[in-house]
C-alpha cells in the first residue's frame, strides 16, 4: 500500500467521523475553537488507533470483526442518535426555550463512544493491512490516517456551527438524525443492501 492508497483510504475512513463533526459543530451555540479541536482528536486519535490495533490483532479475528462490525457501529451510534433527539423533546417540553438542546460543553463519554463507533471499520482495514507483505511502515501509515481525520474533523466542527449558527432550533434534531442514518448507512452498505438498491435504481433509469 503506498503513499496515496494510503491518503484515500484515510479520506474514506475519515467520513462517517466528519459527518459526526459536524453533527457537534450543529450543538455549539457559538464556535469554540478548542473544543472543536479536541472532538478532531479524539476523531483523529480513534482512527489512528484502531488501524494499529487491528494491525496487530492481524488476521486470526478477521472473519469474526467483519461479522460483528457493522452492528456494533449501528447500535451505537442509533442510540446516541436517539438520545440526542429525545433529550431536545424533553427539554422543549420542560420549557426550555430557545436552548433546543445546545450546549458548548463537551461529554468526554459521548465523544470516545462516538470515535469507537465511527472508527470501528478502521480496525477492520488494519487487519487488512497486515495481510500486506509490501514493507509496509504501519506507523507513518496510522499517522497519516489519524491526521487527515483530524483536519477534516476540525473543518466539518466550523462547518456545522456556521450552519448551526442559522438554525439552531432543529440543530440538535439534525444532529440526531445524521448519528442514526450513519449508523443505517454502515449496516446496510456491510448487509449489501445498499448495493441491491443502487442496481434497482440502475436498471430502472
Amino acid at each position: 500500500m503506498g503513499l496515496l492508497e494510503v491518503i484515500l483510504t484515510a479520506i474514506g475512513l475519515s467520513m462517517d467521523a466528519l459527518a459526526v463533526s459536524v453533527c457537534k459543530g450543529l450543538s455549539m451555540r457559538k464556535l469554540n475553537l478548542k473544543n472543536a479541536f479536541i472532538i478532531a482528536l479524539f476523531f483523529g486519535g480513534f482512527q489512528a488507533a484502531m488501524p494499529f490495533v487491528g494491525y496487530l490483532l492481524g488476521t486470526s479475528f478477521e472473519s469474526y470483526i467483519k461479522n460483528f462490525d457493522h452492528w456494533i457501529a449501528f447500535v451505537l451510534l442509533a442510540f446516541i442518535g436517539g438520545k440526542m433527539i429525545f433529550d431536545t423533546i424533553r427539554d422543549d417540553d420542560d420549557g426550555c426555550g430557545d436552548s433546543c438542546g445546545l450546549s458548548d460543553k463537551l461529554n468526554y463519554k459521548e465523544l470516545v463512544v462516538m470515535a469507537i463507533a465511527t472508527s470501528i471499520d478502521a480496525l477492520a482495514v488494519g487487519i487488512a493491512m497486515a495481510c500486506l507483505s509490501d514493507g509496509m511502515n504501519i506507523g507513518a501509515a496510522v499517522a497519516i490516517i489519524g491526521a487527515i481525520t483530524l483536519v477534516i474533523c476540525f473543518a466539518g466542527v466550523i462547518i456545522g456551527n456556521k450552519f448551526g449558527s442559522k438554525f439552531e432550533k432543529n440543530a440538535s434534531y439534525a444532529g440526531g438524525v445524521i448519528l442514526i442514518l450513519i449508523g443505517l448507512k454502515i449496516l446496510l452498505e456491510h448487509l449489501g443492501l445498499l448495493d441491491v438498491f443502487f442496481t434497482w435504481v440502475s436498471n430502472i433509469f
